[in-house]
């Protein structure tokens, strides 16, 4: 499933990793917030690196609705009913520093934005309840919000909270202008070069473990999503979520502002430009990674959903993206391990990147250069409020062990050598083995059915035709290599792949 943004997208060559080389910091992850970070690093002066596992978007970004926007759906009222009025202003002018940076960088080199209306709106009027919560909330924030009973949009609507003036863009033009910028201060993208560890050395350096040899650094920032090392825990402080976008050609006029649903199922659409005419983007259906058996039919209820209220939308393709919630409702921004500052991660933005992610590159520049933002202490990665979230990461972890419980207890009272028709996944037992069998494209390959990060057992995508680890969001692609983590390494191949 490749999305809108990275089907054209150019990708020029970049350079491979000279195992040995040292910088003051090394960036893992290029998206947005690993590419601003070095960005914002090297303009000050830093000797920076980034290293990108597959390619420069690869990741959520790539894949994401990028829409900067203040009005985030019903986040302002998750946030207060947590945290005081004092720390959801500081979460705001985080996010609005974060989208100013953006808007300014966009203009100075020349990347198209549609500047449009945001609007989280009530599709039932059960949903009322929360559009006006979410009002209260961002004008107890500051923001100028308003609520408004009637909508142009031929899909059912019971009011709305609408804040004017917010932005969308093409996330992959973003991403090209920030490489590029980075390139041109020398500091090298290495693409296709997973980072497997990162280790202290004997003189306090860190050394970056990467499948093409290792890197010096004095300091490491994880731009990663959720962090591919597992000191601090914070795998067990966010959930992974899956959601899906479909984009469709257009022969009737529809609404332009970018809106989403304040309640379930999560209904979100913004336009995107086209020569030939604007297309209609629309997602949804969002669950939490590896924990659904019919991912297909969540993109299948999607595409139906839009063509009903959208009678001439012509499917055109559909993709994935992936997020993290944190269980606090606020972004963890800072050192990997409470008091050390020589590893950094940024994550949790809960589907809210194109500004919590420019906000973190803020945060975590600022702490090396010394320049740290006055809001930083709400993105924190270790606050002192971090208790109240206790609850949530119970009941989150709660899940996590039934998930591991109940796909281990599966896979025993299953055993069979059946093979897999075309596109579809099974986990099995072969002796005492479990075995992840796959057919892609005419050719069956059988795997280890272990996640190699905490030995979940991953499930069949059917959407997305990959493996799923239903615990922490790792994913792996049908001959095993692995996508996304927390994992960083790839499910063990059980035999040679074989054609029927």
């Amino acid at each position: 499933m490749t999305s809108l943004w990275t089907t054209d997208a150019e990708v020029p060559a970049r350079l491979r990793l000279t195992p040995g080389s040292r910088f003051d910091t090394v960036v893992v992850g290029g998206g947005l917030t690993g590419l601003v970070t070095a960005l914002l690093l090297a303009e000050s002066g830093v000797q920076v690196a980034v290293v990108e596992a597959r390619r420069v978007g690869a990741g959520t970004t790539g894949a994401s609705t990028a829409k900067i926007s203040l009005l985030q759906g019903t986040r302002a009222q998750q946030i207060r009913r947590r945290h005081s009025v004092a720390t959801l202003r500081d979460y705001v002018a985080a996010n609005r520093d974060g989208q100013e940076w953006l808007l300014r960088f966009c203009a100075e080199r020349g990347v198209p934005v549609q500047r449009v209306a945001a609007v989280t709106y009530a599709q039932s009027e059960a949903d009322l309840g929360q559009v006006r919560a979410e009002q209260k909330a961002t004008q107890e924030a500051g923001l100028p919000t308003e609520f408004v009973t009637e909508l142009d949009v031929p899909f059912p609507a019971y009011g709305a909270v609408r804040l004017a003036d917010q932005a969308q863009v093409d996330p992959m033009a973003v991403l090209a202008a920030l490489a590029a910028e980075v390139e041109s201060h020398a500091a090298p993208i290495y693409e296709s070069t997973r980072v497997r560890g990162v280790h202290h050395g004997s003189d306090g350096d860190l050394t970056v473990e990467t499948e093409h040899g290792d890197l010096g650094a004095g300091t490491v920032v994880l731009a990663t999503g959720t962090p591919i090392l597992d000191r601090g825990g914070f795998f067990a402080r966010l959930t992974a979520q899956r959601s899906y976008l479909a984009a469709f050609r257009m022969n009737e006029a529809f609404p332009h502002d970018m809106y989403i649903s304040a309640g379930q199922p999560t209904r979100s659409l913004r336009y995107a430009p086209s020569q030939d005419g604007d297309l209609l983007l629309v997602g949804g259906n969002g669950h939490a990674v590896g924990r659904t058996s019919e991912a297909r039919k969540k993109v299948d209820d999607l595409i139906s959903w839009t063509r009903t209220w959208f009678p001439t939308a012509e499917p055109l393709q559909d993709w994935s993206a992936q997020d993290y919630q944190p269980v606090g409702q606020l972004p963890y921004v800072g050192p990997l391990l409470p008091g050390q500052d020589n590893i950094l991660l940024g994550t949790g933005y809960a589907k809210w990147g194109m500004t919590n992610g420019v906000a973190a590159a803020l945060a975590l520049a600022g702490r090396i250069t010394g320049k740290l933002p006055q809001w930083a202490g709400a993105l924190a990665s270790w606050r002192p409020g971090e208790l109240k979230a206790l609850p949530s990461a119970t009941i989150a972890n709660a899940e996590v062990a039934q998930q591991l419980t109940a796909g281990w207890l599966r896979v025993a009272a299953h055993s069979s050598d059946e093979v897999p028709a075309e596109g579809c996944g099974t986990v099995q037992r072969h002796g005492l083995r479990p075995t992840a069998t796959c057919t892609v494209d005419g050719t069956t390959t059988e795997l280890s059915a272990v996640c190699p990060h905490l030995y979940g057992i991953v499930r069949w995508n059917d959407a997305e035709r990959s493996w799923d680890c239903p615990l922490h969001g790792s994913r792996f692609a049908p001959d095993g290599t692995l996508l996304e983590g927390p994992a960083t390494k790839s499910l063990t191949p059980l035999n040679m792949p074989r054609t029927p």
